[in-house]
């Protein structure tokens, strides 16, 4: 057989081995997909924790960070993730929601796992799966939803790797989410505020008492600034688990930001000492205080918070963090922003970093929010930055109707202001229309942001062509 024919065998193969993959991941994720969705929650660990148990309890075999509260999480787990893998550490890093591809919610060493690592290690618990589905319906109880089937593939995954540590955001909550069948060495705090009352709880006091939840016996509690009934809960858990308090404020803090091109320069004061004129290729003072967490979840994990890390890794690990959908800008002329923002408060965040750092001719809103979020006080923080509103719908089974939102949004805004689109991709040309055409009449630049949802960030994102969000 000459070279050029054996080179056409193997790759003909290679294209038969990729193509059997993609066939069988589509499978698996049809299989995950058919279970209860991450939004319809069964909380309790007892599902979780017999598969672990069968499996051989992976998720005791690497330590862990675990981040919880209301915003900011995401943006923290993979700012925590970078800068241990900045140290040589090998890392397991699980997030959620995703936003194009599954494989974005469990990472090895950065990088999305691949569809063969997936398929491989579904296949390895998928009997495990079974024999506790089974056990629970002989009960009357339910099978594993979605997300603890996801949470059980990333840990034993991570265990399989193997990884030196793991850095995991909590899907809901803290005490019963599914990812707290493992114990944190250190477990972070973003601020804590109301969503998913159905689930958490009405009040500041029982989201903060479900979320503390995470913080394990004799590990170290890293908390942003939070409300005084918040910091209470936090401090009352810590003090009944005997785990160390760190909170933003009183322990550790941003010392100064200022804008820069790409971003912003911050100094921090982390637990060890001060670590000045970092730059931070992120918009919005809420990403400082994010990556001050993340620094101190690393220096409380590596060394207790007792020595500081190497000035080198540390410029390295912030130079590259990244944090796609979270006031990400993915196109420019008109420039167009997407953020994941689905609540007021984070809301709040988005309307203050535009207000502080954009500087827009005319700056037109994109919204598009799921059913059972608080779309009116989501409009109502975005109002004062924005000129006009598109209001649209997502591809999400969840989302409300444009002219429910458009509604909504008439009272806020006042009807002149607000323009109702029934499909995304109309209304993502219909905005940059409207910025362009206030580029055009005032001389200077006009943009987009567009907002409301996880869903939102992503389908906007992959509309502009943005790349992949690993």
């Amino acid at each position: 057989m000459t070279e050029s024919a054996r080179a056409q065998r193997q790759a003909a193969r290679r294209a038969a081995e990729e193509l059997a993959t993609a066939q069988r991941m589509r499978e698996v994720e049809q299989a995950i997909l058919s279970r209860a969705p991450e939004h319809d929650l069964e909380p309790s660990l007892d599902r979780i924790a017999a598969v672990m148990e069968l499996l051989g309890d992976p998720q005791r075999s690497w330590p862990m960070i675990h981040l919880t509260g209301t915003n900011g999480k995401t943006s923290t787990t993979r700012m925590t993730e970078r800068l241990l893998r900045e140290m040589g550490l090998s890392t397991g890093r699980f997030t959620s929601p995703h936003l194009h591809d599954i494989r974005e919610r469990i990472a090895l060493n950065g990088e999305s796992i691949t569809p063969e690592r997936f398929v491989a290690t579904f296949d390895d618990i998928a009997p495990y799966v079974e024999m506790v589905d089974a056990r629970s319906a002989a009960a009357d109880g339910p099978r594993m939803t979605y997300f603890e089937l996801v949470v059980g593939l990333a840990y034993a995954a991570f265990a399989d790797a193997p990884v030196d540590v793991a850095v995991v955001e909590v899907g809901m909550g803290g005490s019963w989410d599914a990812t707290n069948v493992a114990d944190a060495a250190v477990s972070v705090m973003t601020p804590i505020g109301l969503d998913h009352q159905h689930f958490l709880g009405h009040s500041l006091t029982e989201i903060a008492t479900e979320k503390s939840g995470i913080i394990a016996a004799d590990g170290i509690m890293v908390s942003a600034v939070q409300e005084g009934e918040v910091a209470e809960v936090l401090w009352e858990r810590c003090r009944e688990v005997g785990a160390r308090a760190v909170f933003e404020g009183a322990d550790i803090g941003v010392l100064s930001r200022t804008q820069a091109l790409g971003g912003q320069v911050v100094s921090l004061r982390g637990l060890a000492g001060d670590y000045e004129d970092l730059f931070l290729p992120l918009h919005g003072g809420h990403q400082a205080h994010n990556a001050l967490l993340a620094l101190t979840a690393v220096e409380a994990f590596v060394g207790g918070g007792e020595s500081m890390l190497d000035r080198d890794v540390v410029e390295q690990a912030f130079g590259r963090f990244t944090a796609p959908g979270r006031l990400e800008v993915v196109r420019r002329s008109p420039t167009v922003i997407v953020d994941a923002a689905h609540n007021p408060h984070g809301a709040s965040r988005l309307r203050t970093a535009l207000e502080e750092e954009f500087a827009f001719a005319r700056l037109i809103g994109l919204v598009a929010v799921l059913g059972d979020k608080d779309a009116e006080g989501i409009l109502t923080e975005l109002e004062p930055v924005l000129d006009e509103v598109v209001v649209s719908r997502t591809t999400s089974p969840r989302a409300m109707r444009p002219e429910r939102l458009g509604a909504l949004a008439a009272e806020i805004f006042g009807e002149h202001r607000v323009t109702v689109v029934r499909d995304l991709p109309d209304a993502v040309e219909i905005a940059a229309a409207k910025a362009d055409a206030a580029a055009e009449a005032g001389g200077s630049a006009g943009g987009v942001v567009a907002t409301g949802s996880v869903t939102t960030a992503a389908e906007v994102r992959l509309m502009v062509g943005a790349g992949d969000a690993s």
